[in-house]
């Protein structure tokens, strides 16, 4: 424990417990990944938890709240999705974020994850233009126009099994138009592992 654990001790991002930025309850409902069917999106799709409770606590909690520290537990079960998603080696490669929302989030989120995940390469290739909106209130409809033609793919990841890592999925307009980018630069997607899915839950997926 450093001086700044005792004025600022860690809390649970997920329910509020002090001592740890991840407790054991929260850290055991994120996995083990799920299938999920996500209409438009070519690849399997596979997510660590449902967009509630804890799980979504701990992703704002990283995402818009400074728990950075978050990034190592996050990739740890990332790590273990891999092998649930296809044979290695893996490469990961991250969403993009807007360029604003990064800078004010001091870097990429997801890059961030992305690089605690031991087992994987990182190819950060994708990046989106100018001109995309937030997308939260977007109207499925509108998400994808936000998108259309406007992520770019900037080099080419290392061969082996290429699978795209987000944080949210909910009408699946990102991870389509990053599949289909990737595809346009001859590059295969093999899966979409998610951190959270905010898709209404169906029964057998």
């Amino acid at each position: 424990m450093t001086a700044l654990d005792l004025v600022l001790p860690s809390t649970c991002a997920g329910c509020g417990l002090h001592g740890t930025a991840c407790c054991a309850t929260c850290f055991a409902g994120l996995g083990p990944p799920e299938p999920i069917r996500v209409p438009g999106v070519g690849p399997p799709v596979w997510t660590l938890a449902a967009y509630h409770g804890a799980a979504r606590e701990l992703v704002l909690g990283f995402k818009e709240r400074g728990a950075r520290a978050l990034s190592a537990w996050f990739g740890a079960v990332v790590a273990c999705a891999l092998i649930a998603v296809g044979q290695g080696p893996w490469t990961l490669v991250p969403a993009p974020s807007r360029r604003s929302a990064a800078r004010e989030r001091g870097g990429d989120h997801m890059l961030r994850i992305a690089r605690e995940v031991e087992i994987a390469s990182v190819a950060p290739v994708l990046r989106l233009g100018a001109g995309v909106a937030d997308s939260v209130g977007l109207t499925a409809g509108a998400r994808r126009r936000n998108l259309a033609g406007r992520v770019e793919v900037c080099g080419r990841p290392p061969p082996g099994t290429t699978v795209l890592l987000d944080d949210v999925i909910t009408t699946g307009a990102t991870a389509s138009a990053c599949v289909r980018a990737l595809r346009g630069a001859g590059v295969r997607t093999h899966a979409v592992v998610v951190l959270t899915s905010a898709r209404p839950h169906q029964p057998g997926q």
